[in-house]
């Protein structure tokens, strides 16, 4: 009837029947019969409206939706179009298939024409959702016809998504605000992902802006826009790591975790769910992005959400789902598959932040529901695990029991409780094995529980060790198995604890003698327990006896071990015992290749030979394989948490099947290998270990040294900190003194403007008459400056009385007091007309203009006064340097002269006794002489031959002549001996009476010269050259008619016997056997002249005949000595010499 109608009727009319079959098609879901009357009702109304016509065949479905297309396509008014689309989409969600196949392409060319209207694009965007969703109504859902459904959905999309412009105009719809266009174009590309995830990710992938275009819809202020584009990016984001790390650094984390935080953590809704849900999918096995949570601070803002109250007794099922995605959340991030950096990382950031002590806080507390604490338990595992920091923090973690008790013995004790869910008691051994994973101070800590020295003896505590004790021990082959993996972890890669594990004695009944715990797994192997537990014992064996000689040792001196396990290993039994008789073989492989030979029945050898001879190579071999081939084992090998569904699953352990995967090839090898090869495999293990030693020792070395680096870096962030502290005082006590500057010149500044206010309110008191008040304020201030003037003259008396003391050592002190007295007179004469101007000022003076202008002036005199004393000050301070460095002089002066006059009563002393000794010398000649004359006649007198003495002390000489002094061409001083008279004195008295002269008028010199200069010169000659005292001095000049005579004479005298020519005395000219006496005499002479050190006369200038002068040193380079022997008289160069002079 419908599809008869439709093509004569108008608009009005059309509306009006689409109004009806939209009522019927799109109305909620009602019972068939209802569904039937209500539509025969609607039919009748429609005839009735029609004319009456005669009921005929009604048109089916397919007939309708091909009129609908046609009409879509045909129709040039829009509100057709869009009428003809709306009934399309009133029957998409019945006939599907029909409307997919012949209105698609309908639909696709209005979204590209229709844009204009929002309205029909949002009719076409919804017809096409329901063209391509799976998600029926109820009573439509058979399962014959789902898999159809589903079939024409994924074909649907397929066929939409062939033309990527499709996806891309999609894409653009999302940019549009208008609800009706927005909303619908979310559920479209949520459905399209739902039915072609791969495929569509690539177009949009590819697309410009297209996943940016998707994010925007985290920012839309409705929420039903919001929440539906959290589900688009859930899908969207499914195993696609490019798109996951675009999303991510399009800033989605933190919008995520701003909508959680709204919807208020884990109180909220199933939004929260959603975008947790978004997290994983960003997070999980996507390094980059959880570099970025980390680095971006994102998981400091996850620790809100544990912050469960007290009153726990509302957990909602949407609050426990919720806090569950939440713990699965920060197990993302720590999970063990991860890099073990990046996971590091992310445990120390927990620890800080306190959210691993928010969990603790959870695991401790009362109410939890079952599924959130194991959730919370594993949870925990994983943000411990591997981290030291994190695993003592955990160790110190109690419950909150009284008394209090650690929360390890806690969860312990759950684990050994066969009443506790099995699947709490796995996240228990699985947070066990975290806490003791690289925890080798963990692991002592638990192995000492078992120790007899640490056992408590009270009892009043439950150990650890305790519990894993009566664990292992127990009836129950779930507590059996999980204590004995528990403490295999305990001995995990910890040689030391092994050892100390053989101390363990247990006392098995009363009466009985205590046995080790070794021989306690043993025994109860060999009773043939349940297969759980056997293995689990076996298990604990295997890790105690790999790499630990003496536990091997131990293990073998049982003589019943070794042929229960060859017994096992032989047996045929089930396919049950294979996985025992496996580790079985395991265990008796490791008893071979760790053997060191001690005990002479079982040496590896022999052992060999027996597994020969018993077992056989191949199968032992073959029942070794057993383990890795199990599936069990395969399931343990995938990650270190137990994931079981049964307890009759649990057989092996995630460390466990490391350490099989290690050994078996060993063992294998062991088995074949020779005796030779076993003595040379024996060599290289002592060498691995001579190596292993080495390098664990300088392993501690290196850790007490990084300790010792860990202090100094403490130490320096300290002193690093205590400087920048002393650098922010100084910054601020600059700071302040610059303020302090700057109120100084502040106040300089106003004080200054002070003083023209001051002037120009004189003016203005002019003009207003308040002179009186003007002329009191002059008063006080005079008064003010003549106290001023009062301490400024009593200073300068006070200098005055210092000056006067030094105007005998300096004259610049004298000018500068006169200029001194000067200022003061003019500052005396200034304050006397000041006193003058004050008292000439009348009391009762009638004419202001007088007193304005007396107190203008008396302004202007108090102003050059002020001038002037400031001079004042200047002068004096001037004077008070002057003053101290004229006393500095006058002291070092005083110490110069104090100085002079004990060298001089040195020099007069060493004069008087060197005239003593010339004294005595002089006597001595005599009697020597006396002595010569007397020999002399007792020669002449025995006929002896003697020479006239005027002829040996002559020669060619002239005679008649009194010696004089002259003054050689090098510079030195001679005695030129033209003859002798008889008035003459002898050579040796005239050089002594020289050399006291030359003492005597040097000395004299020497105190003149510190008596008469002024003093500024005796301060320049201190400072130029230090004074040079006769006794430090090579040379004595003394001038008489220009000639120099040197002092060293008595050293000449010494050395004229070694020239041998005219010029010696008449004394030395005898033989040497008779001069001894004298010899002696004069070497006494010569030490004593040696005491005026004339050797510094390098140091004294001399004065040569052409009136150069010349230092000692350059005489002493000039003249070496060989030049004492003075060259004959009639040597040209003596005779030019004399010509000189």
């Amino acid at each position: 009837m419908v599809a008869t109608v439709v093509p004569r009727l108008g608009a009005s009319a059309l509306k009006l029947v689409l109004t009806v079959v939209d009522g019927d098609l799109v109305g909620e879901s009602r019972p068939k019969d209802r569904w039937e009357s209500g539509h025969g009702d609607k039919m009748n109304f429609l005839r009735g409206v029609m004319g009456g016509q005669n009921p005929g065949p009604q048109p089916s479905g397919a007939d309708t939706i091909q009129k609908l297309c046609d009409r879509v396509a045909s129709s040039t008014l829009l509100d057709d179009r869009r009428d003809a689309v709306r009934a399309l989409k009133s029957l998409s969600k019945k006939y599907r298939l029909e409307v997919g196949i012949q209105a698609m392409s309908h639909l696709i060319h209005v979204l590209q024409t229709d844009r204009s209207d929002s309205e029909i694009i949002g009719y076409a965007l919804d017809t096409l959702c329901n063209i391509m969703s799976n998600d029926l109504e109820e009573e439509e859902q058979e399962e014959n016809s789902q898999k159809q459904t589903e079939d024409f959905g994924s074909q649907f999309t397929e066929i939409f998504i062939k033309q990527h412009e499709n996806v891309t105009l999609l894409l653009t719809y999302l940019e549009e605000f208008d609800f009706h266009v927005r909303w619908p174009g979310v559920k479209l590309l949520t459905v399209l992902l739902k039915q072609q995830g791969p495929q569509l990710q690539q177009i949009i992938l590819v697309s410009p802006m297209g996943v940016s275009r998707l994010m925007d819809l985290l920012a839309d202020s409705r929420e039903v826009i919001r929440n539906d584009g959290v589900l688009l990016l859930q899908q969207l984001t499914k195993s696609n790591a490019a798109i996951q790390k675009i999303v991510a650094f399009e800033n989605a984390f933190e919008r995520l975790l701003d909508i959680i935080t709204d919807e208020g953590n884990s109180d909220g809704g199933i939004v929260v769910e959603d975008c947790l849900l978004l997290l994983q999918n960003l997070l999980k096995n996507n390094n980059s992005n959880q570099n970025f949570f980390k680095e971006g601070s994102y998981i400091q803002r996850m620790k809100p959400w544990f912050e469960v109250g007290d009153d726990n007794a509302g957990w909602s099922a949407q609050k426990v789902t919720n806090l569950h995605l939440m713990l699965q959340l920060v197990r993302v991030l720590v999970s063990p598959t991860n890099p073990p950096g990046a996971t590091s990382s992310c445990q120390k950031t927990m620890f800080h932040c306190g959210l691993l002590q928010q969990l603790c806080t959870i695991l401790m507390a009362t109410g939890v529901p079952a599924d959130i604490l194991t959730e919370t338990i594993n949870t925990v595992s994983e943000v411990i695990r591997g981290s030291q920091m994190n695993q003592d923090y955990f160790a110190s973690v109690n419950a909150p029991s009284n008394p209090p008790r650690p929360a390890i013995v806690v969860l312990l004790m759950s684990m050994v409780n066969e009443k506790q869910p099995f699947v709490l008691r796995c996240a228990v051994l699985y947070c066990f094995q975290c806490f003791l994973y690289k925890n080798q101070k963990g692991q002592g800590e638990i192995v000492s529980t078992l120790l007899p020295s640490t056992i408590d003896a009270t009892g009043n505590s439950v150990s650890a060790g305790q519990l894993l004790c009566g664990g292992l021990f127990s009836t129950d082959s779930v507590s059996n198995w999980c204590a004995a993996v528990a403490l295999a972890h305990a001995l995990q890669e910890n040689a030391t604890l092994k050892e100390q594990l053989l101390r363990v004695q247990l006392a098995t009944s009363i009466g009985n003698p205590p046995v080790s715990l070794l021989q306690q797994c043993t025994n109860i192997l060999s009773q043939g327990s349940k297969v759980q537990t056997r293995v689990g014992l076996l298990m604990l064996l295997c890790t105690w006896l790999s790499n630990c000689p003496i536990a091997v040792t131990h293990f073998l001196h049982n003589s019943a071990n070794i042929p229960f396990l060859t017994g096992q290993i032989a047996e045929n039994l089930g396919e049950e015992e294979q996985l025992v008789q496996g580790l079985c073989a395991l265990l008796l492989g490791i008893s071979i290749y760790y053997n060191d030979n001690s005990l002479e029945n079982y040496k590896k050898e022999k052992l060999k030979q027996l597994i020969e001879k018993r077992i056989g190579k191949e199968i032992f071999i073959e029942k070794l394989g057993f383990i890795s081939k199990h599936e069990f084992y395969s399931r343990a090998a995938q990650k270190p948490q137990p994931n079981v569904s049964s307890p009759d699953h649990m057989m092996f352990d995630h460390e466990f099947t490391k350490l099989v995967k290690e050994l078996e090839g060993i063992i294998t090898k062991a088995i074949y290998k020779s005796s030779e090869e076993d003595k040379k495999e024996e060599e290289v293990k002592k060498t691995l270990e001579q190596h292993d030693n080495i390098v664990t020792h300088y392993k501690n070395v290196i850790r007490v040294q990084d300790q010792e680096l860990e202090e100094l870096k403490k130490q320096i962030e300290s002193l690093k900190i205590q400087n920048e502290q002393l650098q922010t005082t100084v910054t601020q006590q600059v700071s302040q003194i610059q303020q302090h500057k700057d109120q100084y010149n502040l106040l300089k500044i106003q004080l200054g403007k002070d003083n023209q206010h001051h002037s120009s309110h004189s003016d203005m008191a002019q003009m207003n008459g308040v002179q009186s008040e003007e002329i009191s304020k002059l008063h006080i201030e005079i008064e003010e400056w003549k106290h001023k003037v009062e301490l400024l003259q009593e200073q300068l008396r006070e200098k005055d009385s210092l000056t006067e003391t030094l105007k005998l050592s300096t004259t610049m002190e004298r000018g500068t007091e006169q200029s001194s007295q000067t200022n003061i007179s003019t500052g005396t004469q200034l304050n006397s007309e000041l006193w003058k101007n004050l008292t000439s000022v009348p009391a009762s003076e009638d004419s202001s203009a007088d007193m304005i202008a007396k107190a203008i002036d008396l302004e202007r005199q108090l102003s050059v006064i002020f001038q002037e004393n400031k001079e004042l000050k200047n002068e004096i301070a001037r004077l008070n340097e002057e003053t101290t460095s004229l006393k500095q002089q006058l002291e070092s002066s005083n110490s110069t002269a104090a100085i002079l006059k004990n060298e001089k009563s040195k020099l007069q002393q060493e004069i008087a006794e060197s005239k003593k000794e010339q004294d005595d010398f002089l006597v001595l000649l005599a009697d020597q002489d006396q002595k010569i004359i007397e020999l002399k006649k007792k020669l002449k007198e025995l006929g002896e031959p003697i020479e006239d003495e005027d002829e040996v002390d002559l020669g060619d000489h002239d005679h008649g002549k009194s010696v004089q002094w002259k003054l050689g061409a090098d510079g030195d001083i001679w005695v030129w001996v033209m003859g002798e008279h008889m008035l003459d004195k002898p050579y040796d008295l005239l050089g002594s009476e020289i050399l006291a002269e030359s003492v005597k008028q040097q000395s004299l010199q020497q105190i003149e010269t510190i008596r008469t200069p002024p003093m500024e010169k005796v301060t320049e000659s201190l400072v130029s050259s230090p004074p040079q005292f006769p006794s430090e001095s090579g040379f004595e000049i003394l001038r008489d008619n220009d000639i120099f005579v040197q002092r060293d004479v008595a050293n000449r005298v010494e050395n004229t016997p070694a020239v041998g020519n005219h010029r010696n005395l008449e004394c030395i000219q005898a033989p040497m056997t008779k001069l001894r006496d004298v010899e002696q005499i004069l070497e006494g002479y010569c030490s004593n002249s040696s005491k005026y050190n004339f050797q510094k006369n390098r140091e004294m200038p001399m004065k040569t005949t052409t009136g150069k002068t010349i230092t000692g040193e350059e005489m002493t380079l000039d003249y070496p000595s060989e030049s004492i022997q003075k060259p004959d008289k009639e040597d040209p160069v003596w005779l030019e010499s004399c010509a000189a002079h």
